[in-house]
């Protein structure tokens, strides 16, 4: 009875050895990214001043040995989502990405921004040219402006995945499927064979993943 009670102690503090070698930090991105305005009441939303502060404390965490991100998101501020996107890229501890629902528009740029990406089967990604509402000015520096903010968008996705800047230009610019007026619905394993996404997985394909990139490091 006592080396069975023993026995049972021994496993129960192996366990808690694991859990404390593997402690893994969960952040969702969902409904819109929320910039410098603030959204109406009824739109869920994820807000940048929210992410930055919590990337920066795993970062700088002992305890903390990895980053899963969990996707579903429209997209939303360009230079709110561009800003958590780089933090998370510049994260020296493992990262792993998964597209649940959607990753569309901004929400490019975070699904490749990990080490490591995958994307459920029925998941989608939407990518299109910079868009703005309200007044635009129809001048020449309005255009260059769009040219900058999408040139960086480009850049950063073609650096954290295996697709190029041409073709990504190319499925920003597709008339094909009219998502609102230009771009690309990518489902799936398009995406992985667009070179975006590392693998069609879910779950428990992510958090495999992240523990053996934890057990490497």
């Amino acid at each position: 009875m006592a080396e069975n009670q023993e026995k049972k102690n021994e496993e129960i503090r192996e366990f808690g050895q694991i859990q404390m070698k593997n402690k893994i930090s969960l952040l969702t991105i969902i409904g819109e990214i929320e910039g410098h305005d603030c959204l109406p009441a009824t739109t869920k939303t994820t807000k940048y001043e929210h992410v930055l502060p919590k990337l920066a404390e795993l970062e700088d965490n002992p305890d903390t040995e990895g980053l899963l991100l969990l996707l579903n998101t429209v997209g939303g501020d360009v230079e709110s989502g561009l800003a958590i996107a780089e933090m998370i890229a510049s994260i020296r501890k493992p990262t792993v990405s998964l597209v649940l629902g959607g990753s569309h528009s901004i929400g490019v740029p975070l699904a490749v921004s990990t080490d490591y990406s995958f994307i459920v089967p029925s998941g989608t990604m939407v990518i299109h040219p910079v868009r703005m509402s309200g007044t635009v000015i129809g001048a020449k520096p309005t255009y260059d402006y769009f040219k900058q903010m999408q040139d960086r968008i480009v850049h950063f996705i073609s650096t954290h995945s295996k697709a190029s800047e041409k073709r990504l230009e190319e499925l920003m610019m597709n008339t094909g499927i009219l998502t609102k007026d230009l771009g690309t619905i990518l489902v799936g394993k398009e995406a992985v064979e667009e070179g975006l996404i590392n693998e069609v997985g879910g779950i428990s394909d992510a958090f495999s993943r992240l523990h053996q990139m934890i057990e490497k490091k």
